[in-house]
């Protein structure tokens, strides 16, 4: 029998846990501290007062990040966690039950019911629990949940898109940072976007002309409010 060759192939699900994080921190990195700059230099604050609103604003939305995708997953990975604890004591306490169930997955599959439960026998004799994490529970190396990993990846990916605003304040002249900002702002999103999607495999279009257009709004309603602070002042 001619030995199997391996085939190797790059899916972009494998990147998915991480690939989420990170446009996400990013996004909200450039958005936020973009945001909050054109606000209050809308209300015609001074550069000290614009530089100390962005360096809060990236430390306190990199911390708010990290706690937030630390929380989030965790509570993803205990699920998971309480669910393949479950599927451990029912393959080893009702193993025909267990069968059967990946007996019938199979069969809504595709497979004729005897094939279906050929197959789920074989893997039953192996890895049983991995068999049925991943085909019952849909728990699988690439979407297994990974809290310290999301929390680490937004944190940073939220102060390098932070930074980028901030980084405008030292060298835009004062009376033209509002719309260096906002053009750098969306440009970054633009560019962000169309990495993003082409990282994950999708078309970048849809993505980059959406990310767009809620950082724009974002700008334009931040802008309006500092201004109309800014007069009341």
């Amino acid at each position: 029998m001619a030995r199997l060759k391996a085939h190797v192939e790059r899916h972009a699900v494998a990147r998915i846990g991480w690939l989420r994080a990170a446009v996400l921190g990013a996004n909200d990195g450039i958005v936020s501290t973009a945001s909050l700059i054109v606000g209050v230099a809308a209300a015609e604050a001074g550069r000290g007062s614009l530089v100390l609103t962005g360096l809060a604003g990236l430390v306190a939305g990199a911390m708010s990040m990290a706690a937030g995708e630390y929380v989030s997953v965790s509570s993803q990975a205990d699920s998971e966690a309480a669910d393949l604890a479950r599927e451990r004591r029912e393959l080893a306490t009702q193993p025909e039950e267990e069968l059967e169930e990946m007996t019938a997955i199979y069969v809504a599959r595709g497979l004729t019911p005897e094939l279906a439960r050929q197959v789920a026998a074989q893997l039953n004799a192996g890895d049983a629990l991995g068999a049925h994490a991943r085909d019952e529970l849909g728990i699988s190396e690439h979407t297994a949940a990974r809290p310290v990993q999301a929390a680490l990846t937004s944190a940073a990916t939220f102060s390098a898109g932070a930074a980028l605003p901030l980084a405008v304040v030292f060298v835009a002249p004062l009376s033209a940072i509002v719309p260096t900002i906002s053009v750098a702002a969306l440009g970054s999103l633009a560019v962000l976007g169309w990495v993003g999607a082409r990282a994950g495999g999708a078309s970048p279009w849809k993505p980059t002309l959406r990310v767009t257009f809620w950082g724009a709004l974002a700008l334009v309603v931040t802008a309006l409010i500092g201004k109309a602070f800014g007069a009341v002042v």
